[in-house]
């Protein structure tokens, strides 16, 4: 699986963090989303599922090929 963030779409809300924290962090100057973890195991495929239901921006995708 492979994550994909649009930083310009992010609008810091942080729910991605809360949901997948060890996939997803913040940048402490403006709270824009940054990957942790680009290609998180299928273990973490439900966290990230839900951070992307959350997101209110739709900044997240993922490609659950890779």
């Amino acid at each position: 699986m492979r994550v994909e963030i649009d930083e310009d779409r992010c609008c810091g809300a942080g729910m991605c963090v809360l949901a997948a924290p060890e996939v997803f962090g913040q940048r402490d100057e403006d709270g824009v989303v940054i990957l942790l973890d680009a290609a998180p195991g299928e273990e973490q495929r439900a966290a990230v599922s839900d951070a992307i239901a959350q997101c209110p921006a739709l900044a997240i995708t993922l490609d659950g090929a890779g």
